[in-house]
């Protein structure tokens, strides 16, 4: 079961300029402000900037789809077909992350929240 899309991660090369842009878009500061990641909460969303994300392949921005078992939709999207491209790891603090590519190219997230 998913909650729907609540975190959108972009991969940026110029990380400071990302921030400027987003800050000013957002009109928020980040919560999070680190070289690996810089993170906004604004309107119920999570908006992410990642320094590395070119790195992991990612080709635009990812939506990242909210579910109370990540390693059990993880395992049915690749049983759909879906490539793996990241699997299931934790960014601190008990928050679950996976990602796939679809048979068209796209990119979709999995996060588990660690509540869920």
């Amino acid at each position: 079961m998913t909650t729907g899309v609540k975190t959108i991660i972009y991969p940026v090369k110029d990380l400071a300029r990302a921030k400027a842009v987003f800050s000013a878009l957002l009109e928020v500061e980040p919560y999070a402000d680190e070289p690996y990641y810089v993170g906004f909460r604004a309107a119920g969303q999570e908006i992410g900037l990642d320094p590395n994300g070119h790195a992991k392949g990612m080709t635009g921005p990812v939506p990242y789809w909210h579910v109370a078992g990540i390693r059990t939709r993880l395992a049915a999207l690749l049983e759909a077909g879906a490539e793996l491209l990241q699997d299931v790891q934790d960014v601190g603090g008990g928050k679950l992350i996976a990602s796939v590519k679809d048979a068209d190219g796209n990119l979709v997230g999995l996060v588990q929240d660690p509540d869920a």
